[in-house]
């Protein structure tokens, strides 16, 4: 019966079924770094409109991070758990190209080979057909063999849902909740409701997809195995007990084998944390580069936000550094910065500056309406203002040929080492591009306000186009660099030394 399920048709569904199981699992691991869920853009503490953690947030700003509200899951659920977001990110990411692709291989052929007729109904008689369908289901039985052809009326709706509507669903949204496509596209991330309704729409579906499975998977088993586990499994149409047999083994194997590599997938990546992220962004990176890195933001009235969107509350990833970490900083501020100087310049300059705040406030002031986003899965949107980056460049004279990264330093420190090591000082790399970016600027204020100290006071990077984690807070030296590999572990700022994320910091 090579017609009803010929060879492509079970190796996409082979290739779904394991795509699907890495976005699933990696989609906890990244649900369980921000356990819950808002409709609200602000994310304000007490307005989920669903959560899996019993802790309470406190209503104050700056007291309590993200990063310790993030919950560990176990390798066995969650790829690849115990609190590894960055990884689980780009897992996710590889798993949604790999998906995109081998779901637009299965809709080609779907329509080259006229067997979408199987799934997409030509009748409006398949609702009443499926609703007969569903009420024999529903007092747990099963459909005469004749209403399969190979599917049965209820089926076709589901396929059809899922494959036109539920996937495309996922998709669209997990686009809106790109900072790349926030920052640029500012008026198609408001179709879903801002960045928080699309991620709430994104886990409904990624819900929906769960219980598809599970089901899916089940029913196969249960519904006429006898006649559908040859065809499905075998690509044969046989009753004989022995294909039967061979079938439902080949189908028992297959899940055990793919659940097995799946959970290996988790071990292996938290073996060797850096060799697994260098794999994964190898994988991904073309991907990016060909997409999202193409697109600049748009900002002030251009990215369709105004004063009306501004949040109530502002989540953080970190606290100020303390005595321990930085006394000079808790000086400076102790002298309400007055002492406090940016040092720009290194060993690619002539010459190395130290600008006060007053000097930096004396430039050309650039001020707009952006919405922060943490890789994590909050987000608030403020009024920012500050000097551009490339300005505060220009003070050193023309940029050496040889320099295609700016390296920005923090008086405060990562709060975490992936291997236990003693924390660093905060660093973050960012590339040419990047710092040419309108959005790009060094903030003082945030809502008409100086910034707060929780936010990175005085001083903070901005680059609107990436995630919060390449935003450093608190900044204390900026200079021109050749390449990161000499600096830090090398791999283009702390997040990433610590296994925590990618470079690129534009999804």
């Amino acid at each position: 019966m090579e017609a009803d399920f010929p060879f492509w048709l079970r190796t996409t569904h082979l290739l779904n079924f394991v795509l699907l199981g890495i976005l699933i699992r990696s989609g906890w691991e990244i649900l369980a770094s921000l356990p819950r869920l808002w409709w609200r853009n602000d994310c304000k503490p007490g307005t989920e409109w669903l959560r899996f953690t019993r802790r309470k947030l406190p209503q104050e700003e700056g007291v309590y991070t993200s990063l310790m509200d993030e919950r560990s899951m176990s390798p066995l659920l969650a790829l690849p758990g115990k609190e590894n977001i960055g990884l689980g990110r780009h897992w996710h990411g590889l798993g949604v190209i790999f998906w995109v692709l081998n779901g637009l291989v299965y809709v080609i052929m779907l329509f080259a080979t006229g067997l979408w007729n199987r799934i997409i109904p030509t009748s409006w008689d398949v609702f009443p057909q499926a609703w007969e369908s569903m009420k024999i289901y529903a007092g747990f039985g099963v459909p005469s063999l004749e209403h399969f052809q190979p599917y049965d009326a209820l089926q076709m709706l589901t396929y059809t849902g899922v494959v036109f509507i539920l996937a495309p669903l996922m998709i669209a949204t997990g686009l809106a909740m790109a900072p790349a496509i926030r920052a640029r596209y500012g008026w198609y991330v408001k179709l879903f409701g801002g960045p928080q309704g699309a991620r709430s729409i994104h886990f409904i579906c990624h819900a929906a997809f769960v219980v598809f499975m599970v089901m899916h998977v089940g029913l196969v088993f249960l519904v006429h195995p006898e006649y559908n586990l040859p065809r499905m499994m075998l690509g044969v149409e046989a009753n004989e007990p022995e294909y039967h047999a061979q079938a439902f083994t080949v189908a028992l194997g297959t899940i055990v084998v793919v659940i097995g590599l799946l959970i290996g997938l988790s071990y292996w990546s938290l073996a060797n944390r850096p060799r697994t992220q260098r794999f994964l962004v190898a994988v991904t990176e073309p991907a990016r580069k060909i997409f999202l890195n193409r697109m600049r933001p748009r900002l002030a009235t251009r990215n369709g936000l105004t004063e009306k969107d501004i949040s109530e509350f502002h989540w953080t990833n970190g606290l100020p550094p303390t005595e321990d970490e930085s006394p000079e900083w808790l000086a400076h501020r102790e002298n309400t910065w007055a002492d406090w100087r940016l040092e720009i310049g290194g060993e690619l300059d002539d010459k190395t500056l130290h600008l006060s705040l007053q000097d930096l406030k004396a430039m050309p002031k650039h001020e707009y309406i952006a919405t922060h986003s943490c890789m994590q899965g909050w987000t608030a949107t403020s009024k920012w203002a500050g000097v551009r980056l490339q300005d505060v460049l220009e003070l050193l004279g023309p940029r050496p040929d040889n320099a295609k990264y700016v390296m920005i330093e923090s008086h405060g420190l990562a709060q975490v080492m992936y291997d236990n090591r003693p924390r660093e000082p905060f660093y973050a790399v960012i590339p040419l591009a990047d710092i040419y970016e309108e959005g790009t600027i060094l903030a003082y204020e945030r809502n008409g306000e100086p910034l707060e100290d929780h936010l990175g006071a005085p001083l903070r990077l901005r680059v609107e186009s990436n995630h919060g984690y390449k935003m450093v807070k608190w900044v204390r030296k900026i200079q021109w660099v050749e390449d990161y590999a000499h600096i830090g572990d090398g791999r283009g700022g702390t997040r990433e030394d610590s296994a925590m994320q990618a470079f690129n910091g534009r999804i």
